[in-house]
């Protein structure tokens, strides 16, 4: 039951549709009271007061603090700022009421801020799972190959039969597990890692696969469930082929960006070129030319894919950033003192584009870097960053997502461009 809560879809189904529903009908049981001069002017304070208050909130959470890093779109702004105008009114049901308004007016409360919670989470669409929303996961821990219950079927990760293609005999789809990456080398704490294996990859005697290291954004934690829909398409027109994704985390914790450099706030390029390339090469049945080998990511993780497949193109013939910051900790105005302390050609010397500039020209690298076409913050860097790639010899694509902005549109329409250049660095294009 407990991995079933966990998997609920908070972005489509039955809850976000439940609490829809429900914060509708409180709103309207709410304002529905006889219409006097009192309760008017009462519920217009109520619903003006609670409005002024999501706007107040709104500027100090992403102008002031910028905990998004990022400015947010139009259609958050108004559910933020429609979700208090309603929590506004509820409250104003507390007075001058009888007493089965009032617990009606508090169960409102909770459930208008869970149905605004969501409706904003919907419209990023990054978290699609409670797990996801929570920064934990319900997939378990990631076995290779796929054992065989007493009838010779092959079994997944949860125990139970899986479906194989009669034609060439592999699984239909991927699996997604969990896997523990020592951190011996950079001491740097990382939450659960998670990987992606076509259905090539699950079988005794499988090829040696191309490999994606995925990074997230932050907020956010490692999650394959968007690669694994789209992998899994392409896996399936491509006699089951497609490559291994890794996804470790570079933040170790939501509230504070590690910049994917080794300082103070933990070894994290270590960490990943030192703990993380070592394991995948040890454990998964790989091709190692880098040619093969991509690293990608979305935001914070897009930064840190330019600036490996930048400095590392021994090891990284490809990047992807989607919807990158343009260098390390761009929004936040004390990374200069606190990291570098103050000193600013140390600083630039780990941006994306000085790193470029001093190992070009690039022998064989290729990048993707994509960006929602609204996403009016992030693109100056992703631009930057393009023609930066452009300068060095790497063989670059740009491209804008139509209809999207810093959210799960942007993602899903940037890891669709990676993986085709993955596909064709594969020679599977």
């Amino acid at each position: 039951m407990y991995d079933s809560l966990l998997a609920l879809n908070i972005v489509r189904g039955p809850l976000i549709i439940t609490f829809g529903v429900l914060s509708l009908a409180a709103a309207i049981y709410l304002i529905a009271r006889r219409p006097t001069r009192r309760w008017i002017i009462t519920a217009a304070s109520g619903l003006l007061g609670g409005a002024a208050a999501g706007a107040l909130t709104l500027y100090i959470t992403v102008t002031v603090l910028d905990l998004f890093g990022t400015r947010l779109s139009p259609l958050v702004d108004a559910t933020v700022i429609l979700t208090f105008a309603a929590v506004g009114l509820a409250v104003v049901n507390l007075w001058r009421s009888r007493w089965w308004r009032k617990v009606v007016a508090v169960a409102a409360m909770a459930t208008l801020l869970i149905a605004g919670t969501l409706g904003v989470n919907a419209i990023f669409g990054l978290n699609k799972t409670v797990a996801a929303f929570f920064g934990v996961t319900n997939e378990k821990p990631l076995a290779l190959p796929l054992a065989t219950d007493a009838a010779g079927q092959l079994v997944g990760q949860q125990g139970t039969p899986v479906p194989v293609d009669p034609a060439t005999g592999l699984p239909l789809a991927g699996e997604v597990g969990t896997v523990s990456i020592p951190h011996d080398v950079s001491g740097f704490i990382a939450r659960t890692a998670l990987a992606y294996v076509p259905p090539a990859g699950l079988v005794a005697n499988a090829p040696a696969l191309p490999v994606i290291i995925q990074l997230n954004g932050q907020p956010g934690s490692p999650g394959l469930d968007d690669p694994k829909t789209l992998l899994d398409a392409r896996a399936a027109t491509n006699h089951g082929l497609a490559p291994i994704v890794v996804n470790p985390d570079q933040l170790g914790d939501d509230s504070r960006d590690p910049l994917c450099l080794d300082t103070h706030r933990g070894n994290v390029e270590t960490y990943i070129m030192k703990d993380v390339v070592p394991w995948v090469k040890t454990h998964f049945h790989v091709l190692q030319d880098p040619r093969y080998w991509t690293i990608m990511g979305f935001s914070n993780g897009g930064m840190c894919a330019a600036y490996f497949g930048a400095k590392y193109p021994g090891t990284f013939g490809n990047f992807v950033d989607i919807s990158g910051d343009e260098y390390q900790g761009v929004d936040s105005a004390p990374t200069l003192d606190s990291i570098f302390g103050g000193d600013r050609a140390a600083y630039q010397a780990v941006w994306p584009v000085t790193v470029m500039a001093a190992n070009a020209p690039y022998a064989d690298s290729s990048a993707v870097f994509a960006v929602g076409a609204m996403d009016d913050q992030a693109i100056p860097g992703v631009k930057k960053n393009f023609d930066a790639a452009v300068a060095a010899g790497i063989h670059s694509t740009y491209t804008e997502i139509a209809g999207s902005g810093h959210d799960g549109t942007a993602l899903d329409g940037g890891l669709s461009a990676g993986y085709t250049l993955a596909f064709v660095r594969a020679g599977w294009g």
